[in-house]
Parts: structure tokens; sequence; C-alpha cells
């Protein structure tokens, strides 16, 4: 009877170990946050979690969007309320790679593999004016723009037309 009770308990333990890996797209502002920064660091700071966890804040304070939230929640911003940077220079230090840094985070705090990149749109091929003002925004913010005494929707897809020469180059824009 024992041996039926420690069978079922290996099989329940070898079957739950796989679901703790991330899904494909799972954690992907995560995953792409700690390698750009991974990728940053110099190889003396590589090994000194303390010297992680500084240069983490200062690659803070540049980030927008998903990626400043990202920061927020492990505490690299100053504005955070907790932090859990340990989870990530530690790691890091030990030259674990990107995807099991975020396994470890997601048990943590669930949020952070709950961000998610928003979607690319071409403003080549996308007719503006079916997007929403909201959209319209987003894209001159995007491009560290502002649109000054627009008040209709036409008034921002008239900036927009402006300013797409200029940023002609990156056609993409993140929405």
């Amino acid at each position: 009877m024992w041996q039926i009770t420690l069978l079922s308990l290996l099989m329940t333990i070898g079957i739950s170990f796989p679901a703790l890996a991330l899904r494909e797209g799972e954690c992907e502002v995560c995953v792409a946050t700690v390698n750009k920064f991974a990728d940053s660091l110099a190889d003396d700071v590589k090994k000194d979690p303390k010297k992680i966890e500084e240069q983490f804040k200062k690659f803070c304070k540049g980030t927008k969007s998903k990626e400043n939230r990202f920061c927020y929640y492990l505490g690299g911003l100053d504005e955070s309320a907790t932090g859990i940077l340990g989870e990530l220079s530690k790691p890091l230090s030990w030259s674990l790679p990107a995807d099991k840094i975020c396994e470890k985070l997601k048990k943590k705090d669930a949020q952070i593999c709950d961000l998610r990149f928003e979607k690319q749109i071409d403003l080549n091929t996308v007719d503006l004016k079916k997007l929403k003002v909201r959209d319209l925004r987003k894209i001159l913010n995007d491009w560290d723009e502002n649109c000054d005494g627009c008040i209709e929707k036409t008034d921002f897809i008239k900036r927009i037309e402006e300013l797409k020469p200029k940023y002609s180059s990156s056609s993409k824009s993140e929405l």
C-alpha cells in the first residue's frame, strides 16, 4: 500500500514541475527587459549583485511604458513601493538565463508576467482616421512630441502627418 502512495506522490511531483516553466510568449516584458539590461552590463559588474542592483536602478531611469512598470515592480524606481531586486541581481550574477530569472520573479510577484508589450502598428499602412484619439496621442508620445492646441481627431492626424517624415526611418510605432 505504501508503495502505491509513494508512486502516486512521485508522479504528482514529476507532473507538476514542467508546469512551472514559462510558456512561449509568457513574461515577454520581463524576458526582453532582463536580456536588454544584462546585455548593457560590463563584465566586472555581472559578477557582483550589489553593482547589478545599482546599474539596474540607473537603467530604470531611462525606461518608458511597460519596461518602466517592470522596474516599478522590482523596486528599480525611487517611487517603487517594494523591492525584490535581489531576486534579479543574484541569479543574473550566476549567469542564469532571462527566462529562468523571470520564472523565479513570477513566483514572487505574478504581476510581473502579466505585463505585455502593446501591438505594433505600421504607420505607412494604417489608416489614421480609423485609430482612436488615445492611439494617436500614444504615437506622438512615443515620438516624444506633443500637439499643442489639438482638440479634434483631425488635429492629431494632421500633426502626425507633419511629423511622419521626421520619423520615417522608424516607420513602426508601438501601440
